[in-house]
């Protein structure tokens, strides 16, 4: 038989107690969070600022977005709370102007590399995900046969960037590969300049998982004497560019 914890919890203090209620909402609404940025994408927010120079009021918004007047009070709230978690940044005259964060958000804008990095806010934020996380306490109690699948593939009965996500929801399908690529892409440029080092002596490499073969095409672009190869679904390889720039592969890791 187990020994007894002589241990007891120490009774926490009045303050305590009030700070661990704020914590409390604080992690209870912190999902705001992301659907806020998620909604300030869908509406075009970080782009129409962009489009009226950097800095936007919020009647500025409110006509430029086309929203109904009526609205105005809650896009108000919405850029308050945008703004208090850093995506926006705002002065005393209720004027929100873009931060880098929110930069990475304006249609037409490329970091180094052709996907928009709208595409990963959008698809973690995505109802696939939201209820794959909803279900997750009946995910914990459920005896499944291994393999154990995902809480992502016990809910939808499909695996992200596999064929059975595009025959259920082919829109979100290639959300998520947007998404992936995003995060893919992201960077490359920093490292090709800052980096450069790393290169050095390399004759040829493979990018596994290297989707449309993006990233590779900088590396050859920077590094004319580097061999690259993608290797990839064959879904995905049948829609990657033939600039010949790289050599696509396809298979399954």
């Amino acid at each position: 038989m187990a020994a007894k914890s002589s241990q007891t919890m120490t009774i926490p203090t009045d303050a305590e107690l009030v700070q661990a209620q704020a914590d409390l909402w604080r992690h209870s609404l912190s999902y705001l969070t992301p659907m806020a940025l998620s909604c300030a994408i869908q509406l075009g927010i970080p782009t129409a600022i962009h489009r009226l120079g950097g800095a936007a009021s919020l009647p500025d918004l409110v006509t430029t977005l086309s929203l109904p007047p009526s609205k105005a009070p809650f896009l108000g709230r919405l850029l308050r709370l945008l703004s208090s978690t850093g995506v926006l940044a705002s002065n005393e005259a209720g004027v929100y102007s873009l931060v880098p964060l929110s930069y990475l958000l304006v249609d037409g804008v490329r970091i180094d590399g052709d996907a928009s990095q709208t595409a990963l806010v959008l698809a973690v934020t995505s109802r696939h995900y939201m209820e794959a996380a909803m279900g997750l306490a009946d995910w914990f109690k459920k005896d499944i046969a291994q393999p154990v699948p995902s809480p992502f593939e016990e809910v939808d009965g499909a695996a992200l960037f596999e064929e059975s996500m595009a025959v259920l929801d082919p829109e979100c399908d290639k959300l998520f590969n947007e998404a992936l690529a995003a995060h893919d892409h992201m960077g490359i440029g920093t490292i090709l300049r800052e980096c450069h080092g790393l290169f050095s002596g390399l004759q040829s490499l493979t990018d596994c998982c290297g989707g449309d073969g993006t990233t590779a095409r900088a590396i050859v672009k920077a590094f004319p004497h580097i061999k690259c190869n993608v290797l990839d679904l064959p879904r995905v390889i049948n829609k990657a560019p033939s600039d010949g720039l790289v050599n696509y592969i396809a298979g399954d890791m």
